[in-house]
């Protein structure tokens, strides 16, 4: 049976500026730099589901995080669509991904200082949890959350 979440997939137009943007703005690690994936082993894996699936990847995610990582890939010879951007946080499918931070108010004044574009006003309390809403260059919706009891998982804050 399934026994953990390995990855959060993130399709982007350039791989490089991308982890240039989670490392520099967001303050990820950069746990795998940009290489390319290409041949008989990626046709197996995803040649059903793209025409062309060479791609250059990378990993980026957080010290002692495990497998909870997302990873950014930019296809090489397959044209991608900016989609998501006119997406709204109803349409089914994934919408958003949520990362912890300790200092929700410092953490938004950064984002805001190097340009990122958030989808709500302010700050809000939440199940004791404070919350912010921004998006991405590349139209990824994220939630940037503050526990109140740090040593518990966020979705266990309440109680």
């Amino acid at each position: 049976m399934i026994t953990g979440l390995a990855h959060t997939g993130v399709c982007v137009p350039d791989c490089e500026a991308a982890v240039a943007f989670y490392r520099d703005v967001l303050g990820l690690r950069v746990l795998s730099p940009p290489y390319v994936m290409a041949g008989d082993a990626i046709r197996d894996d995803m040649g059903q589901l793209v025409s062309d699936p060479t791609m250059k990847a990378a990993i980026v995610g957080f010290d002692d995080d495990g497998d909870r990582v997302l990873e950014v890939i930019e296809y090489l010879g397959v044209a991608g669509g900016d989609q998501r951007s006119a997406a709204a946080i109803t349409d089914y499918g994934l919408s958003h991904v949520g990362l912890i931070c300790e200092d929700l108010d410092a953490t938004r004044a950064h984002l805001e200082a190097n340009g990122v574009r958030f989808l709500v006003d302010g700050v809000a309390d939440v199940a004791r949890v404070r919350t912010t809403w921004f998006v991405d260059p590349w139209g990824v919706v994220f939630i940037l959350v503050e526990k109140s009891r740090p040593q518990r998982p966020y979705f266990a804050q309440w109680g």
